[in-house]
């Protein structure tokens, strides 16, 4: 075990930017080990911003990192934080998480060069993540800063105490007014990438739509799923076959271009963890979305 004892030149500097520099390391390399405890002051686990004093102790343990996931310089859009959340807008084409394959230009490699402060409640891939959406859907998706909520928002998802709208452009011209689509989705045995509408190995599922807007060829739509299964919207829309437009995985017809599929998270409403006032964010799509939706308006 190291220990450094804090001159009077290193007073009043962050224990994170101090020893970034002292030992050598990245400093997302330091935050995590603070974290975890590998590092204390006096004997005590303190935050990363903590400002040093003259005398103090810096005890350094076996230092421990998981070296796949690395913090990136990537813009995000933020909608709204806090010192327990923050609510932001992914953009098509992000993934949320490293994983499978995946260990960089994520969301959470993002959110890693950002903020110090995110959840570890879900592990280091997945820090400050409560839930998710595809890697080609855009939209917002709620990040927690502390453990607790975390825990809170969590419990709320598997409650259904949050509120989530969804906007898709679908194939086809669907003839009523609105539907629910009650299918239990499992793993495809024909392709293990995909999910599939099976009674084998499968959960329930509940996707409630409401049409928006009918052209010629396809139609807008806005959902809101009663279960959060994963290509929930995408797997059922291919069922009573209108398919998600661009859906490169789910889609029976030509693709438009690499976007991805016509598929938004446009609404979210829930109760702060802290302060249990009830929130409501919604945003708009992308340009390239729009653009596609212009393209079957007037076609």
């Amino acid at each position: 075990m190291k220990e450094i004892v804090v001159n009077e030149e290193n007073s009043l500097k962050r224990l994170d930017v101090f020893l970034t520099n002292e030992l050598g390391e990245s400093r997302n390399f330091i935050i995590k080990n603070i974290k975890s405890g590998n590092i204390t002051i006096n004997g005590n686990v303190v935050k990363s911003g903590y400002s040093l004093k003259t005398g103090d102790i810096i005890k350094i343990g076996n230092l421990k990192v998981d070296t796949s996931v690395k913090a990136e310089d990537i813009p995000i859009d933020i909608l709204y934080e806090d010192d327990e959340i923050m609510v932001v807008n992914k953009k098509s084409g992000m993934v949320v998480h490293p994983g499978n394959g995946n260990y960089s230009h994520t969301l959470v490699n993002a959110l890693m060069n950002y903020t110090d402060d995110l959840s570890d409640e879900g592990g280091s891939e997945r820090c400050g993540i409560v839930h998710r959406i595809d890697k080609d859907t855009s939209g917002i998706l709620l990040i927690a800063k502390t453990n607790e909520s975390h825990r809170i928002l969590s419990d709320d998802f598997k409650n259904k105490r949050v509120k989530r709208k969804y906007i898709a452009l679908v194939h086809g011209v669907i003839e009523n007014n609105k539907g629910k689509i009650n299918a239990p989705i499992g793993r495809s045995k024909i392709d293990r990438k995909k999910m599939c509408v099976t009674d084998e190995n499968s959960k329930s599922a509940v996707t409630n739509f409401t049409v928006i807007e009918r052209y010629k060829n396809a139609t807008l739509i806005e959902l809101i799923l009663e279960t959060g299964r994963t290509h929930q919207i995408r797997v059922h829309m291919e069922y009573i076959n209108h398919p998600v437009v661009n859906d490169p995985v789910y889609g029976k017809r030509k693709i438009i271009n690499d976007y991805g599929q016509m598929l938004h998270a446009k609404y979210l409403g829930f109760n702060h963890p802290k302060t249990h006032v009830f929130m409501e964010f919604s945003v708009e799509p992308e340009k390239e979305f729009m653009e596609i939706l212009e393209m079957f308006k007037n076609s």
